[in-house]
């Protein structure tokens, strides 16, 4: 998909952004339509809206571990597509066979930044064959740019930031409150524009 060596990257895409300029950025939320799923009743309209897309912006959240050594799975799973985001709370009880084919088709895009820390994490839960993913920080580095994670990259190539109030609050919860809804469905989302915005920049092939 990509050849990173023919790409010319405009100067005004090669700024380090310190956290005082990234402040002065106005903040952006997703306003779109979220569906959370946690059943499989709920996957009819799942299926039919995913397959239905050749780019998903992705992303996964994790319940914060405090114990030394201890890495908990995902508990959920973002997939943002063209007029929606899914958030799935996944586990090892609840990880549907339709989800696992998408990630697992390489014919539809799935972005994000780190994402190979994602299927990781992903594959605790129920192992699949990982196909046509790709990673946005890491073209990021690859063309010379100085901004390489999501909340950064999002000031530079698409003129605002996102929160990451919700970083670190607890995803394994069953309810899981408003703000952490918006917080993980802007990820996903911001995933995928950013993925639009570098291939409308020529950054990606």
């Amino acid at each position: 998909m990509n050849s990173e060596s023919n790409i010319i990257v405009p100067q005004k895409y090669l700024h380090k952004f310190s956290k005082e300029e990234i402040n002065n950025y106005p903040v952006k939320q997703y306003d779109g339509s979220i569906f959370l799923i946690n059943s499989l009743d709920q996957m009819t309209l799942v299926e039919t809206c995913l397959n239905d897309e050749l780019i998903l912006g992705f992303d996964t959240e994790t319940k914060p571990s405090f114990k030394k050594g201890k890495m908990n799975p995902p508990a959920l799973l973002q997939l943002a597509t063209s007029h929606a985001v899914f958030l799935f709370q996944v586990s090892k009880k609840f990880f549907p066979q339709v989800v696992q084919n998408i990630l697992s088709n390489p014919v539809i895009v799935k972005t994000g930044v780190a994402v190979r820390d994602d299927i990781i994490g992903l594959k605790r839960l129920n192992d699949f064959t990982d196909a046509g993913f790709v990673d946005i920080g890491e073209i990021s580095k690859t063309i010379g740019l100085q901004t390489n994670g999501l909340r950064n990259l999002a000031v530079n190539l698409l003129g605002f930031r996102i929160s990451k109030s919700c970083q670190k609050s607890n995803w394994g919860k069953k309810k899981l409150s408003p703000q952490q809804i918006i917080y993980a469905a802007t990820d996903a989302w911001v995933s995928r524009q950013l993925f639009l915005q570098m291939r409308q920049l020529n950054f990606i092939n």
